[in-house]
């Protein structure tokens, strides 16, 4: 039986008994009534494995030095107060790759940001901002208790941002990785590029090609965890950082601290089902979109009409971006599908798709540059995606079945079917995990905070919840509301993570936060 029906089999018992002949009880989840502080600080049940106590650093290693200036840099516009102050180390892990163990080393970036006592590690998802960045930025949004109790260590995990950041895939294909038309074809385009940029990282990544995992990263983690003098790792996780953080408790039970995993992604291992499921929790996030331009009143209007006919419109005359590249609907469906990972940047994103109508797409164009752009100080985001996301999986279609799959789910999701669909694409001429995939679960953890939000494009809640249900120690709190992530973006979310991390409350397992 699953834990959350015996968690509630057990509640309806005690209740009758001591209601007696009283009217049967609800068995809604706790509601937040207000997006203000959550007043369900109470247990589903007594976990077997209890909150451990906050600790300070023994003995840290690490050498800081100031970055600010640099980290300013890197985070760009919109920055953040000058209130903040930023510090940089590098740590030392082995890359471990399989076959050659502890053979050669990886350095990772970290980040220091905030006065208080307690380390707490920040890890963002591998196509998103480094975790250096992302905790640059996090640090503005959250309330001052967080940045009074803890640090936040931002760790750009291997292969992305400055630490060893893959850089393979050649600048005229990525393009083509990201330019499956969102109405009509199948994926031998996106295909044929994958092959090329699956022989060229195979060149020049050699023996660290499949090293550039989840569960490396995880070891990553914890030797950041010891040099900085800590016993328990405190952290976390937005996305598939989460998902490191998942691995982290399955690998290393002993020394999971308090952990909040926001929006971790499904744990299945059919890759084809779960990103099915990303493109239904990217349609809901453009209805979300929708309501929210329309009760801005925003020039935009119908945005599925709008994005019908740009993308109709550049079919036939596709603009270069800055970058030298054709923007055609394929990318800047991939645009679109960016920006609405990004709730704040949603008014700018509605700008961005009327300019491009009338003919300017460069504002559009820049959601789509992260995985264009490539240099040494902002690698290409989607080198390191496919490599991480393709040593994570065991999932290899071929050329017929991908068709099929990207026809199926642009039947179901017309704008966003092929966005995704195409991630199938990027790994199959990538070498096949020989590896058995870590087991879910984390038996023996303390409890973990899982955060959902309702309208995830990257996300969606049904991966998070089925992440959660394999998690014995798991508690939810779901967001009703829409983009990537919830803490920080939701202050009722962001209050009971803060409980849960600086005054260790667990929150009912199941509450609801309002959008």
């Amino acid at each position: 039986m699953r834990r959350r029906r015996s968690r509630l089999l057990v509640a309806l018992l005690a209740l009758a008994s001591a209601a007696g002949c009283a009217a049967g009880p609800s068995v809604r989840p706790a509601l937040v009534e207000n997006d203000g502080k959550s007043t369900a600080n109470t247990p589903s049940a007594t976990p077997s494995v209890p909150l451990p106590p906050l600790g300070e650093p023994q003995s840290p290693s690490l050498k800081w030095a100031d970055c600010d200036d640099d980290t300013r840099q890197r985070i760009g516009t919109p920055g953040v107060p000058d209130t903040l102050h930023f510090t940089c180390a590098r740590v030392t892990a082995p890359l471990d790759a399989p076959g050659e163990a502890r053979r050669s080393m990886v350095r990772l970036l970290t980040l220091k940001v905030g006065s208080g006592p307690v380390p707490l590690v920040v890890v963002n998802d591998v196509d998103g901002e480094p975790g250096t960045v992302y905790a640059a930025r996090l640090a503005a949004t959250l309330p001052p208790a967080f940045l009074e109790k803890f640090s936040l260590i931002g760790v750009d995990r291997r292969g992305t941002g400055l630490s060893g950041p893959v850089q393979c895939v050649p600048a005229d294909i990525r393009h083509d990785l990201i330019d499956a038309d969102p109405a009509q074809g199948g994926l031998g385009d996106v295909l044929d590029a994958a092959r090329k940029a699956g022989q060229q990282c195979a060149i020049e990544l050699d023996d660290s090609q499949t090293a550039l995992d989840s569960w490396r990263t995880a070891g990553d983690l914890d030797e950041v965890r010891k040099q900085l003098g800590m016993e328990r790792l405190d952290a976390l996780g937005r996305g598939d950082g989460s998902k490191v953080l998942a691995e982290y408790a399955v690998r290393f039970p002993g020394q999971v601290g308090r952990m909040v995993l926001d929006g971790v992604p499904d744990p299945g291992a059919d890759t084809a089902a779960v990103l099915d499921a990303v493109a239904a929790g990217a349609q809901s996030t453009l209805d979300a979109f929708a309501t929210d331009c329309a009760a801005r009143g925003c020039a935009l209007g119908d945005p599925k009409a709008a994005l019908a006919a740009l993308t109709e419109q550049l079919r036939t005359n596709a603009p270069l971006t800055d970058d030298g590249v054709a923007f055609g609907p394929g990318v800047a469906m991939f645009a679109v599908y960016s920006g609405l990972a990004q709730k704040s940047r949603w008014p700018e994103l509605a700008d961005a798709i009327a300019a491009a109508r009338s003919g300017n797409t460069g504002a559009l164009a820049a959601f789509a540059a992260p995985a264009l752009h490539d240099s040494r100080a902002q690698p290409s985001r989607i080198d390191a995606t496919i490599a991480t996301r393709c040593n994570d999986s065991q999932t290899r279609l071929s050329a017929d079945q991908l068709d099929q799959v990207v026809a199926g789910m642009r039947a179901k999701y017309p704008q966003f079917g092929a966005v995704v669909a195409q991630q199938l694409a990027w790994c199959g001429p990538w070498p096949v995990r020989t590896e058995p995939l870590p087991a879910p679960g984390a038996p023996g953890a303390p409890p973990i905070l899982v955060t959902a939000t309702a309208a995830d494009p990257v996300t969606p809640q049904l991966g998070s919840t089925r992440a959660a249900d394999q998690m014995p120690s798991a508690v939810t709190i779901t967001w009703q509301g829409a983009g990537h992530g919830a803490v920080g973006a939701s202050p009722c979310v962001t209050d009971a993570a803060r409980a849960f991390l600086v005054d260790g409350k667990i929150p009912a397992d199941g509450t609801l936060c309002p959008a």
